[in-house]
């Protein structure tokens, strides 16, 4: 089979290898799509994603794709089920797993990121982290899951009120679904703030009430003439210094900042204390997907998420290392790796 393996830091061969072995309580899938992930472009410069990659791993761990066989003691799927997969396996014993928050949990497996994942045209999962889909939809909408998991945790986190008003920073995938969850949420007034003018249109497609741009607009000018100024939520979805700061700055009385956006390691931001003091601000963070993904499934499967609009191409999977190498390319949207 085909996959795509990483050797170290700019470093991805698409190379042929043998199609894994499965166990007991394993299954086989065979892999039809595939997301490209702001994990796996970490990945791919040399820095660490929720964890420390290994040299030799398959990428990929936002997919979907057909089960072809499985192990003898597996009776929740059978050959021929449409699965996505959830790709941190969890240990269950660890005192953090225990306490019910195992997103934490120190032997926790991640397919695509610690181990073997879905940048193949097969891949070989516990049958513990497959879930069957609607046969309605399609490969590409059904590797969404995950993305759409780790926003469902980080808007549960933002504790977003009926008649609230929510700012997104950044559109590219992540914002999408953010500002379309923080609608389903309660939110009665929602301000996109994107650069490219393509994204703020789909962000207005997708229900934003105004989209900004954060290159020339004056934003606390407009919001304010707008009385939008109480900025309830800000949830910032790219991942830089300068927008996390933005998002405090923005951030209105006894307000949230989300941190959703993944930084580099070592990335560090400017805080006035005083500031976060005078609005009672409360900063978070989220960190991967806590048991969301059966919600994230009902969700995609209900319509009332659009996860299908934001994916702006698919290509084959020989075309990944150089999507991963072009951070210009990349920019235009979310591609998805079909097989």
């Amino acid at each position: 089979m085909k996959a795509a393996v990483f050797y170290g830091k700019n470093d991805l061969r698409v190379e042929e290898r043998d199609i894994p072995e499965i166990g007991r309580n394993d299954v086989l899938v065979r892999v039809h799509a595939c997301g490209i992930c702001g994990t796996d472009v970490h990945i791919f410069c040399g820095d660490e994603g929720a964890a420390p990659t290994p040299e030799n791993t398959v990428l990929g761990h936002e997919f979907a794709g057909e089960v072809v066989k499985v192990g003898a003691d597996v009776k929740s799927v059978t050959a021929g089920d449409k699965v996505c997969v959830d790709p941190n396996k969890l240990c269950g014993g660890c005192e953090f797993c225990r306490r019910g928050i195992g997103h934490f949990c120190t032997d926790i497996t991640g397919i695509g990121t610690t181990v073997d994942g879905g940048f193949a045209e097969y891949c070989a999962v516990p049958a513990s982290q497959v879930y069957k889909v609607a046969d309605s939809l399609s490969f590409e909408q059904a590797a969404m899951t995950e993305p759409v998991s780790c926003c469902l945790h980080g808007i549960e986190l933002c504790n977003i009120k009926c008649g609230d008003t929510v700012a997104v920073i950044g559109c590219g995938m992540i914002g999408l679904i953010m500002l379309q969850l923080a609608r389903l949420s309660g939110a009665a007034n929602i301000i996109a703030i994107e650069p490219i003018k393509e994204k703020r249109k789909q962000a207005l497609k997708l229900g934003t009430d105004i989209a900004l741009d954060s290159k020339t607009d004056n934003i606390p000018e407009i919001l304010e003439k707008q009385g939008l100024e109480q900025i309830d939520v800000v949830i910032e979805c790219v991942g830089r210094p300068e927008t996390i700061e933005q998002a405090i700055a923005l951030a209105g009385k006894y307000s949230t900042v989300m941190m959703f956006g993944l930084t580099k390691p070592d990335a560090e931001i400017s805080v006035k204390p005083f500031e976060i003091f005078k609005k009672e601000i409360t900063l978070k963070s989220s960190y991967i997907n806590p048991y969301t993904f059966p919600a994230a499934i009902k969700l995609i499967e209900s319509g009332k998420l659009d996860v299908s609009s934001m994916i702006y191409k698919t290509e084959p999977l020989t075309e990944l290392p150089n999507i991963l190498a072009d951070g210009k390319r990349r920019g235009a949207g979310k591609y998805i790796i079909t097989m």
